[in-house]
């Protein structure tokens, strides 16, 4: 078993730890996979392969995310609170009203951090400063620079596959967290969503395309690239 790291954004944390997503799609990075193509194996399931030039026959290359059984801890954007001021603006301990994993002494840049880690898809945060004013700044920390020791969900691969982006079905764009009951209320993006199926019906599927485009813009999703597709279950959430 191998452990790696993989950033959510807030909106997929949230839908991990309501039991929503099970899933998720990462596009098929070519040079780092150093595949050269799409190729059937004998079971069928179509995966990145390239020619073995010095053994005379095919390469199958790995998920750069793991395999099946392998376990992924979830990078989200965090902060780090280690105190609080009294009524008489004394330091004191901070009694986390929100979730939050206790750290002590975790290494992080030049210093060290104790106290508890917090999570910003858990809602917004007003940070104390050692002279009672409270501002924003410096609370929240890039998901990209989450240590292992400040990770609170980690995640069990259950299935990897590859397949074309477009490809999702109705059943794979809910397992991937999409909120049908959101999606009825979301007049924004309706002429989106419906689009899916020509019906004027909102789909799981369509709002997950609209939901790539506002990340990944629509030019990836029209380009319809071949995608990582990686099953999960949580194993473990520390808050």
């Amino acid at each position: 078993m191998k452990e790696r790291g993989i950033i959510f954004n807030g909106e997929m944390v949230r839908a991990i730890l309501d039991g929503r997503k099970t899933m998720t799609r990462r596009i098929i990075d070519w040079r780092r996979t150093r595949a050269t193509d799409i190729a059937e194996r004998d079971d069928g399931s179509k995966w990145p392969w390239s020619e073995d030039c010095e053994n005379g026959g095919d390469y199958w290359h790995g998920c750069p995310f793991g395999a099946v059984g392998d376990r992924l801890w979830v990078r989200e954007t965090w902060g780090v609170v280690s105190h609080e001021l009294d009524e008489d603006g004394r330091i004191q301990p901070w009694t986390p009203d929100r979730p939050a994993t206790a750290i002590h002494e975790m290494p992080f840049g030049n210093g060290y951090y104790s106290g508890h880690a917090i999570y910003s898809a858990d809602g917004g945060f007003t940070w104390g400063d050692d002279d009672g004013y409270e501002d924003g700044r410096s609370c929240w920390k890039p998901s990209i620079h989450m240590p292992r020791a400040a990770s609170r969900i980690t995640l069990e691969i259950t299935g990897v596959r590859v397949e074309r982006l477009q490809d999702i079905s109705e059943e794979d764009a809910v397992a991937e967290g999409i909120d049908m009951e959101e999606l009825a209320d979301a007049q924004d993006c309706y002429d989106c969503i419906a689009d899916h199926n020509f019906t004027g019906r909102p789909t799981a599927a369509g709002h997950f395309s609209y939901l790539w485009q506002s990340i990944y813009g629509a030019e990836s999703w029209q380009a319809n690239p071949w995608v990582w597709v990686v099953e999960f279950r949580v194993i473990e959430n520390r808050t």
